[in-house]
């Protein structure tokens, strides 16, 4: 009798370290999208829950401020150039005169040196209507990547502005579960274990591993997060998804 105790006695215990928590399911790779450009929103091509391949087109900005910047660098290389050719009809026509001794050589070489400058202006007057055409690609927006794009903060009409985020794109390819852990419970935790998994909504039961055991942000909560890795299962899964979890006690 005393042996059958001792034995639901240790049951009892090793059951009563078994760590059991809540987590939620994240993307390991979540982007914010956001525009190089400023200008207003053309056209939007998503709304929150659009699922999205590789280089699909998010939302386009107005081209209109780089029309104009187009229109100037055209105008300053067509300048150039007309300056180029004139100087260079004087120069062709100097060197005849000076073949005949009619022009001084210092008009001939300041000529040339003129035609070199000019030469020069072109070159970064073209440079610049390249750099001006280069930024039409960014006011087409595209996906990075494949995922679901979970935020949208954006509409046909609105300023676009660098920096300010626009979409948020969420990689169902790479979907972690993050808990909170008591500081208590670290002794019973290390990376790579096993961590039992349930996702009650959509009947999914899995098993992960441990991948990132990470101090909290708030040092009064006397936490740490745990990112844990699993497979999927080909099942459709989404960021934001209530699992439970349980660590099963090594003692």
């Amino acid at each position: 009798m005393k042996k059958l105790l001792l034995i639901i006695s240790i049951f009892l215990y090793v059951q009563a370290n078994d760590i059991e928590l809540t987590g939620t399911v994240i993307s390991d790779n979540e982007k914010v999208i956001t525009s190089r450009n400023i200008g207003f929103i053309k056209e939007v091509y998503v709304v929150e829950g659009s699922s999205v391949k590789k280089g699909d087109l998010l939302y386009e900005i107005d081209s209109s401020s780089i029309d104009s910047k187009k229109q100037e660098a055209l105008l300053n290389l067509k300048i150039q150039e007309n300056t180029y050719n004139n100087i260079k009809t004087n120069y062709e026509r100097y060197k005849r005169l000076y073949a005949k001794d009619l022009v001084a050589k210092y008009d001939v070489e300041k000529l040339e040196l003129n035609l070199l400058n000019v030469q020069n202006m072109i070159s970064i007057a073209k440079a610049q209507l390249k750099e001006v055409n280069a930024q039409y690609d960014y006011l087409k927006i595209k996906a990075p990547n494949d995922g679901l794009i979970i935020k949208k903060s954006i509409k046909a009409g609105e300023m676009a502005t660098p920096s300010i985020p626009a979409l948020i794109l969420s990689d169902l390819s790479s979907l972690k579960i993050k808990a909170e852990v008591s500081e208590s419970n670290l002794n019973s935790i290390k990376l790579g274990q096993e961590v039992s998994i349930s996702i009650p909504s959509i009947n999914f039961e899995g098993i992960g591993k441990i991948s990132a055991i990470i101090p909290s942000v708030n040092a009064m909560t006397h936490s740490f997060t745990l990112k844990i890795a699993f497979d999927t299962k080909d099942k459709t899964i989404y960021p934001g998804m209530y699992t439970k979890l349980l660590i099963k006690s090594s003692n």
